[in-house]
């Protein structure tokens, strides 16, 4: 329950989903919704986000992805090809890679953007640090879990 649930909030990490908010926009990562006689317009990110940070937190946010999946293939690898009373290290180890691309996206996303600015961190902000602490438990229970039948 944990892996899938894991896997589904880092896969909504990087959806266009809102990371900031104020009274009349929202901002995620790829993308910022102004809204304008109630109406969403997509405009692009503002010139004046560091580009590189900005970037950073995006290929963060997609690795995340991709290792969570590959950790959710390996396992069910594992589940066919483990010797009885193994651990499942390698399905843990892409697990704990995914854990700590969700920490450096969140991270450097609470570091360098908005410090200054007027408004609050929305939805997808607050389900990167959780997708982190999940991810981070899948972690420790994937290197403890040993397989119990043949």
């Amino acid at each position: 329950c944990i892996l899938r649930c894991t896997d589904s909030l880092s896969f909504s990490l990087s959806l266009p989903q809102a990371w900031w908010f104020t009274e009349t926009m929202s901002t995620d990562l790829w993308n910022r919704c102004v809204l304008v006689n109630g109406a969403c317009n997509y405009t692009g990110l503002p010139p004046n986000y560091p580009q590189e940070y900005l970037q950073a937190v995006q290929a963060s946010s997609v690795l995340a992805c991709i290792f969570s999946i590959l950790g959710l293939l390996v396992f069910i690898a594992q589940l066919f090809t483990l010797a009885k009373g193994q651990r499942f290290t390698f399905s843990g180890i892409f697990q704990l890679i995914s854990c700590l691309c969700i920490m450096i996206a969140a991270s450097i996303y609470t570091d360098v953007f908005h410090r200054d600015d007027a408004g609050w961190y929305g939805h997808s902000f607050i389900l990167a640090w959780t997708a982190f602490a999940l991810s981070f438990v899948s972690c420790l229970i994937y290197f403890i879990l040993r397989k119990k039948t043949a």
